[in-house]
């Protein structure tokens, strides 16, 4: 090796060295608030659930695995994993078909889209408190709107957030008032990046538009939808918002999710070590379809490259 291939080397070597120092000086900031703000309130709260620790004493002493056993034989924690697991195989399906439905007729650009879009993309702006007291009140038995105007008919309705078989329904109907709109934005943009001159071609070829749908959009939409499905299930286990402000978990537990549960246990009844545990039993359950969301990802990229 020449004296003048070395030194270039070196210079190479030099020069990746400053734009790796470089790189760790930018994302240092980003590195010490996920480390404050994520990472060590993960690891505090596994160390508190090996711990029985009254908040309102403070008192703690270590009991090792107790709570995660005593988690999987309380009918309360299991009653409300049921819950946000019949609320997520409810919620998800109809947000991710209502999303596609609405994307799918916004990006044929009728008259006056541009208006409906914005409006359905409205409640998407809106906090979730301030929606859930909206739908608390729309839906009430007494005073709500739905209520008044149905009777007026002669119309006879449930109270909707205290009747067993309506309330889990009147939240679900809540959150996807909230959300539809955020995601339809999603799918659209997904639509939008697809070339035109594959629909041109199969308008040519004779395809109708549900064809163009199945065989064109979706496949290619694939990225898109995977992203907006884990996104929503991840998020339908953290239901929270809307089932404290429109049924505190009621009636008769009927919504109560694990969210709500764990911080009735961290709050309320002040078992902090318990909240934990099962705070931790959540994030695992987010974890794994975190993988499978990246998972996802990689397969969906994988087979546009094929």
């Amino acid at each position: 090796m020449s004296i003048y291939k070395a030194r270039a080397l070196r210079r190479r070597s030099g020069l990746e060295r400053k734009i790796a120092l470089a790189g760790f000086r930018m994302v240092l900031p980003s590195m010490l608030v996920i480390s404050v703000f994520v990472i060590w309130p993960i690891i505090r709260s596994l160390i508190m659930s090996f711990t029985n620790w009254n908040i309102l004493r403070n008192t703690h002493s270590y009991v090792g695995m107790e709570n995660y056993v005593k988690m999987f034989g309380d009918e309360r924690f299991l009653n409300a994993l049921k819950n946000t697991v019949e609320y997520t195989l409810w919620y998800v399906p109809l947000l991710m078909f209502f999303s596609l439905l609405f994307a799918a007729a916004f990006h044929m650009r009728f008259s006056g889209s541009g208006f409906y879009k914005s409006l359905l993309f409205v409640p998407a702006v809106t906090s979730m408190a301030i929606v859930a007291i909206i739908f608390r009140y729309i839906l009430d038995g007494d005073i709500g709107l739905v209520s008044l105007w149905l009777r007026k008919i002669g119309i006879s309705v449930p109270d909707f957030l205290r009747n067993e078989r309506t309330a889990m329904g009147a939240v679900i109907f809540t959150s996807l008032w909230r959300w539809i709109g955020f995601n339809t934005v999603i799918l659209l943009a997904g639509m939008s990046a697809i070339p035109e001159s594959l629909f041109e071609a199969a308008e040519i070829d004779g395809a109708g538009n549900l064809r163009r749908f199945f065989s064109i959009t979706l496949p290619l939409l694939a990225p898109s939808v995977s992203f907006t499905l884990i996104t929503n299930i991840i998020s339908s286990f953290q239901v929270y918002d809307q089932v404290y402000v429109m049924t505190k978990g009621g009636p008769m537990f009927r919504t109560e999710v694990l969210v709500y549960y764990i911080y009735y246990n961290g709050f309320n009844v002040y078992k902090m070590g318990y909240a934990s545990a099962m705070a931790f039993f959540l994030f695992l359950i987010i974890l794994m379809f975190t993988l499978f969301q990246l998972k996802g990802f990689q397969n969906a990229e994988s087979n546009l490259e094929a």
